[in-house]
């Protein structure tokens, strides 16, 4: 079964990806790119591809999301599936369900900082990442499918049903980077009681992860190798650095008065609710 592993996008998915697939899919608990790729992203045009849904048709791509997520799903089994999509319920259409999903990792960012991230990460303004935030565009191209992270508020709130089913674990961008032991040590503690099966730490592997897993690691891992997610700059032709500031993004020093009143505005009920005002 899936555990989701959701966020808007620029959030710090890939930090709890890289966590998780090192712990689980190495046998050292050393992190390399080839690790991540243990995690898919939901959707993904190869799947639907492979499943015969024809991917220029977005109504059918849509449709079809548990028939895809059926196709390779398997129950006695973790799964992780990454997604910035929001839990969406289009023209009686759902996103996912319980019968496949065993549960969510939210992870959230403050979204003044997400603003900044966006703007290096898709060579745009801030003014144009702001309204990505407020407007919920949807994200793709003519090489993938279409993602719907909704707005960043819409995207937060609806992965909130999980709770119900107690299935549900938010983890916070700048909880990882202040105390990435007790973030991770959460996650894995919430993974195994969703599974219903004994925790018991291999505090090895777990030391490794968290070694290996240092932003100034991953950076010279991206300078030396490149990382395949990592975007081109379209105006310079250069790849734009992935890891670029991390924990050094502040949008204190970076964003402009105007956008940053936006966003408070209009996320203020959710920034207040998780400490970010």
């Amino acid at each position: 079964m899936f555990v989701w592993l959701a966020s808007y996008p620029k959030s710090g998915n890939t930090m709890v990806r890289a966590l998780l697939s090192s712990y689980f899919f190495s046998k050292d608990g050393i992190f390399n790119f080839e690790l991540i790729k243990n995690i898919k992203q939901f959707p993904n045009k190869a799947l639907f591809i492979k499943n015969k849904i024809d991917t220029r048709n977005e109504k059918e791509v849509i449709k079809n999301y548990l028939k895809v997520q059926e196709s390779f799903n398997i129950k006695n089994s973790i799964q992780f599936l990454k997604t910035h999509s929001y839990l969406f319920n289009i023209e009686n259409n759902p996103f996912t369900n319980l019968e496949y999903s065993l549960g969510v990792i939210y992870i959230v960012r403050d979204p003044r900082n997400v603003v900044l991230s966006n703007s290096n990460h898709n060579s745009q303004s801030d003014e144009k990442s702001a309204e990505d935030l407020i407007k919920g565009n949807a994200i793709g191209d003519k090489k993938n499918v279409k993602v719907y992270p909704g707005t960043w508020s819409g995207n937060f709130n609806s992965w909130k049903s999980f709770q119900s089913v107690n299935k549900y674990l938010l983890i916070k961008y700048e909880d990882m980077i202040r105390d990435k032991d007790k973030a991770f040590y959460e996650i894995l503690k919430f993974i195994h009681s969703i599974k219903n099966v004994e925790f018991v730490l291999n505090k090895e592997k777990f030391k490794n992860v968290l070694e290996s897993t240092d932003f100034d690691r991953m950076q010279k891992l991206e300078n030396e190798n490149g990382f395949e997610e990592s975007m081109i700059n379209k105006k310079t032709g250069k790849q734009v650095k992935f890891f670029n500031l991390g924990k050094k993004t502040n949008w204190k020093n970076s964003l402009s008065t105007n956008i940053k009143n936006k966003i408070e505005k209009e996320f203020k009920k959710e920034m207040i609710e998780l400490g970010y005002l």
